[in-house]
């Protein structure tokens, strides 16, 4: 796993608000996330769908359809910059180039009437200044890198006449393309068998050994996340409930949402196995949030305390940041071996 550097945060994310205006009322998508990012580091985010991880990094770059969304507040600083302040054409000069992102259905993500060729090459004649001889020949070396077979006769092939799991690999390179500071990779391995998840993020891992470009890893996998991620940001409700080193958390976990996640892992050796187990009820509704912490509804250790006020974000006994009043540090925890589940999901 590549170093990272403990200097000044590459971007910082301060009390980030976002929601979507409906017939219905204001659906609170983002509701006050904080983090900071390092040079070189891969930030796993994890949740429920709903939880607000993919229209956080969303909002980041601008990809917010407005109306129905707005960005009700917040500052996202990259180097003296705040994203969520620059102009269309101010964003555009970084997405894709200084920033970039893997989306997570890359069939709605490629435009289906240009060949693989063009949307390929736009990117590096745009940000790159390449020439279309150059832009050709990179765009063919990247699909070769991400395993696209015969990459010089499929090329000018368009979308549709690639499988699923091929598509997302011409999303991957698109986002490598320019060498991004920032890998935004939202599912980048949903579509993907296992030796080719493993092939991509490998390829990601490579790239941030060369540039030292630093990755946020949205996925429900938390094999994932145990395999190349150094620290984990839990989501739920549109908030951060808790916040730790990819070893803290699984071993410790100081939130009743991530143990709930843990305890929900398959494991692949069935003689060491735990019963496994779900996490009961549903997330809530968004347009009309419970009171207190969003998850009292489901949680096990729930107190009257919970149903009336929010916990902060704030220190955990084991490192890290937690959301919570109840103190997990004495259950005896099944996360140790959910971590080793977890490398072999």
């Amino acid at each position: 796993m590549p170093s990272i550097s403990k200097n000044r945060p590459l971007l910082t994310v301060d009390d980030l608000h976002v929601s979507f205006r409906t017939d219905d009322g204001d659906v609170r998508a983002v509701n006050g996330v904080s983090f900071e990012l390092q040079p070189g580091e891969t930030l796993g985010i994890v949740g429920e769908s709903g939880s607000g991880k993919s229209v956080t990094n969303l909002a980041l770059l601008g990809l917010i359809p407005r109306p129905p969304g707005v960005i009700d507040r917040g500052r996202a600083l990259f180097g003296n910059q705040d994203l969520l302040q620059l102009s269309a054409r101010e964003l555009s000069a970084i997405r894709g180039k200084r920033i970039a992102m893997i989306f997570q259905d890359p069939m709605t993500a490629l435009n289906p009437f240009l060949s693989v060729s063009e949307q390929l090459t736009e990117v590096t004649r745009l940000h790159l200044k390449h020439t279309p001889e150059q832009a050709r020949k990179h765009a063919i070396e990247m699909l070769e890198r991400v395993g696209i077979p015969a990459a010089a006769e499929r090329i000018d092939d368009f979308p549709h006449q690639f499988s699923g799991g091929m598509r997302q690999r011409v999303m991957i390179a698109m986002a490598l393309a320019c060498q991004p500071e920032i890998l935004i990779a939202d599912e980048p391995t949903t579509a993907l068998d296992v030796t080719i998840q493993a092939q991509m993020l490998e390829l990601i891992a490579e790239l941030q050994k060369k540039n030292g470009t630093a990755v946020i890893l949205i996925t429900h996998a938390l094999g994932v996340i145990a395999s190349v991620c150094h620290r984990v940001l839990v989501m739920y409700a549109g908030k951060i409930v808790e916040q730790a080193g990819v070893g803290e958390l699984f071993d410790k976990p100081q939130h009743p949402y991530t143990l709930g996640l843990l305890k929900s892992i398959p494991r692949w050796d069935e003689t060491r196995a735990e019963k496994l187990s779900a996490i009961e009820g549903q997330p809530p509704d968004m347009l009309c949030p419970p009171a207190g912490c969003p998850f009292h509804p489901r949680c096990e250790f729930v107190m009257d305390r919970c149903k009336q006020e929010m916990p902060p974000l704030q220190p955990a006994i084991h490192g890290g940041l937690k959301a919570c009043f109840a103190d997990l540090t004495r259950i005896i925890s099944p996360t140790k071996a959910a971590r080793e589940a977890g490398a072999h999901v």
